[in-house]
């Protein structure tokens, strides 16, 4: 069972040497194909991976958002089993393994969808989560809990059935939303959430004015996914 980890890098220069560090056990012990996407750095992210030869690089050449920077690590990505997480490591991307003693247990691994559940982090980044949560589960009447939590797991297969992902922040709301539509059995597992060491916090993480743009993008989202899923006849509830 070959597993591929895909990592998107946004102007993360600082945090590169520590990452792939992280990632030569991954690469080198455990035999996971690990792929950072340079998803459009202005800064020199693509000559600091080049430089370590047991990393594919994939190079996006402007950034036209979080998940489509994903989703082109994942085409380039040969593993049965294909994962994320971020490169600011908030998340040690060694927390993979954990994770993927699920799908080595699991009699179904194609119907599995394994994500992180982020412990150790502020209280005020906790209520945030809390409530955006809460907010998400009322709009699509079903549990939804610390969506953009990472790292995320699941069988290629999975990967395939995908039909026009978002390319933002929105991509794990998405895939939460599909796998619940079809019925795969959702497990959860508790990963130590860091303090960022270096670098800029993208999407809901760092500032107020981060968190209320992510509640906007999701807001918009849920909307138009609602919408999706009235024409296609189908219901989250």
């Amino acid at each position: 069972m070959k597993v591929s980890l895909v990592i998107p890098c946004y102007n993360e220069t600082k945090n590169l040497p520590a990452l792939i560090a992280r990632c030569d056990e991954l690469v080198n012990k455990h035999y996971v194909e690990v792929i950072l996407v340079d998803n459009g750095s202005t800064d020199q992210s693509h000559v600091v991976i080049q430089k370590y030869p047991f990393i594919k690089l994939v190079r996006v050449k402007e950034n036209r958002g979080y998940g489509f920077g994903i989703i082109q690590g994942l085409k380039q990505a040969s593993g049965d089993i294909l994962a994320w997480t971020h490169a600011d490591l908030q998340t040690d991307p060694k927390d993979l393994m954990r994770g993927l003693l699920s799908f080595k247990s699991s009699k179904n691994p194609e119907k599995l969808f394994v994500k992180g559940n982020r412990t150790g982090r502020p209280i005020f980044d906790n209520i945030f989560t809390f409530g955006m949560s809460l907010f998400e589960t009322l709009l699509l009447r079903t549990l939804m809990w610390d969506i953009n939590a990472q790292p995320t797991i699941f069988h290629r297969s999975f990967f395939q059935t995908w039909l026009q992902p978002p390319k933002d922040f929105s991509l794990d709301l998405y895939l939460l939303i599909t796998a619940k539509l079809n019925n795969y059995k959702i497990l959860n597992y508790p990963v130590l959430f860091n303090k960022r060491i270096a670098g800029e916090a993208k999407g809901g993480g760092g500032s107020i004015l981060n968190k209320i743009n992510l509640i906007k993008r999701t807001l918009n989202y849920i909307f138009e996914l609602k919408e999706t899923l009235k024409k296609h006849g189908n219901n989250s509830s």
